[in-house]
């Protein structure tokens, strides 16, 4: 069913939260096997300085998070709100189903590659993720669909029972030109109005840095960015809370901006 015009105004004006993922954190410490950067130290940081929500993929292949991880900072971060990514692979749904964190949101996922590539093909593999969303829901789990902005997908999210979407911001992330980068931002912004009327919680994440979170951030109606990367590259320097601080900082500015 989709959402009166009211409710669909008032949810175009939500404050958007910060959803940080501490994956490449988790990186580092693989490198040496070892102990340390400790994932549920950087998490606090993160929360004490303004992170929303807590982000972590577990991947089948365990480069970076572990399964403990994910048990640990859950079990010790009873106030914060935990986003944990995974494939649709089995093995890691049941994993998500014993953790029970706050929400999941399922990522195409392979081997080989560096980072997420794009987003799922839902029309595609519709048994399969309808058949995932139902059973972690099944949990009181909320269930986000990482997709690339488009109405197709966005449609096949609604039917499959998501709650909300992630939309993929890759492209927007490397793109160079003035002219693609507003085509891809429009292409963005009438997604974002498409969920909405479905009914479906937007987020948006990938890509995403201190140079072009501004004209995201600025978007009516997206809830939850999640941003990795360049906030840890950025903590090299500048440390962990005033990376996340600033994040914060753009992204609220941002997004009040857009309300006049």
């Amino acid at each position: 069913m989709f959402f009166s015009k009211y409710s669909l105004d008032i949810r175009r004006f939500i404050l958007i939260k910060l959803g940080v993922n501490i994956d490449h954190i988790a990186t580092i410490r693989q490198q040496r096997r070892g102990k340390y950067p400790d994932l549920l130290d950087a998490a606090l940081i993160c929360k004490n300085a303004g992170a929303d929500i807590i982000t972590l993929h577990l991947r089948e292949d365990r480069r970076h998070i572990q399964d403990h991880d994910v048990f640990g900072i859950k079990s010790n971060m009873i106030n914060t709100d935990i986003n944990m990514e995974c494939a649709v692979v089995s093995e890691i749904l049941d994993i998500a189903c014993k953790v029970k964190p706050y929400s999941v949101c399922l990522v195409p996922e392979r081997r080989e590659e560096l980072t997420t590539e794009g987003g799922l093909n839902i029309t595609k593999d519709y048994n399969k993720i309808y058949k995932a969303i139902k059973n972690l829901k099944d949990y009181n789990i909320q269930v986000s669909l990482f997709i690339d902005p488009e109405y197709e997908q966005i449609e096949a999210a609604f039917h499959a029972g998501a709650d909300a979407i992630e939309l993929h911001t890759g492209k927007y992330a490397n793109l160079t030109l003035n002219y693609d980068i507003n085509e891809e931002l429009n292409r963005i912004n009438n997604a974002v109005i498409s969920a909405i009327k479905f009914g479906l919680k937007v987020n948006a994440g990938h890509g995403l840095d201190y140079s072009n979170i501004s004209k995201i951030a600025s978007i009516k109606g997206i809830s939850e960015l999640n941003i990795g990367f360049s906030i840890i590259s950025k903590a090299i320097f500048s440390g962990l809370y005033e990376a996340v601080k600033d994040m914060k900082s753009l992204i609220h500015k941002s997004s009040l901006n857009s309300l006049y």
